[in-house]
């Protein structure tokens, strides 16, 4: 009986990654009534697919992580990933802002923990396009700076023109740039062509552009580019990079953050 329920489990695994595979994402509710189990044997399952597929669990279910780009995910769906790799991330960051600083910070969960972390400081300039990040500093003794644009619903950016034309106007000291790939022939890239827009003239009005990212972005190269590596002053992770990549920032003099 063992035996037969295991053959069952594992069927109805491989079913799931085949759903995975057509439609990238997959929902614990979904999983219950396409495959008539419990909540828990789902859970189960994906923690058992992500150790052994290429699936990221995510809040309330998981997506495949086999095509070696990163899809449009919902702000609230992101947040969920890699969550303590990515405050220790926005911690380290932190400690490069210094009193007087104007900051750069684009949107991204990352970023988003960066804006958390400096609520509590002073003498702080923050230029961001991501109206969650102006939202979270509201109220504190950060004076915020928010660019024009129309906003995407999934990440809470605000791109276009209009944001890029007032960008243009601004002098940005340290710039955070929130990626969803880096790499050493890719640079820095993204899912959206409207974000890679603003955060390139993001980079243009900054002093020194930092990208930040947790390891699951290192080595890819999602669809649109920001900047080639060149154009930054350093990168900030939560482990060390691979040894390509590593050797393009010795190179080219990029500073390397990583994370204790």
């Amino acid at each position: 009986m063992a035996e037969a329920n295991g053959n069952k489990g594992q069927r109805r695994r491989e079913a799931v990654l085949q759903l995975l595979k057509q439609q990238g994402r997959v929902t614990i509710p979904e999983m219950v009534e396409r495959f008539g189990c419990s909540e828990a044997t789902a859970r189960r399952d994906l923690e058992q697919m992500e150790a052994e597929y290429p699936v990221i669990r995510t809040i309330g279910g998981a997506m495949y992580d086999g095509m070696n780009s990163v899809r449009d995910m919902p702000f609230a769906e992101k947040e969920g990933l890699s969550i303590l790799e990515k405050e220790h991330i926005a911690e380290l960051a932190a400690s490069l802002i210094m009193e007087g600083d104007v900051i750069g910070l684009s949107g991204g969960t990352t970023n988003f923990l960066i804006a958390k972390t400096l609520k509590s400081r002073k003498g702080i300039t923050v230029v961001t396009n991501a109206v969650n990040i102006a939202m979270e500093l509201a109220g504190s003794d950060i004076q915020v700076v928010v660019t024009g644009g129309i906003m995407r619903h999934n990440s809470f950016e605000l791109c276009g023109p209009l944001g890029e034309g007032m960008v243009a106007h601004l002098h940005i000291g340290k710039m955070f740039i929130g990626v969803d790939g880096i790499s050493a022939a890719g640079g820095i890239t993204t899912y959206s062509e409207q974000e890679a827009q603003i955060a390139k003239a993001l980079i243009k009005r900054s002093q020194a552009a930092y990208a930040v990212f947790d390891h699951t972005k290192t080595d890819r190269t999602s669809l649109f580019s920001i900047a080639a590596l060149a154009e930054l002053r350093g990168v900030i992770t939560d482990l060390p990079l691979t040894e390509e990549l590593a050797e393009v920032m010795k190179q080219q003099g990029i500073s390397v953050h990583v994370t204790g």
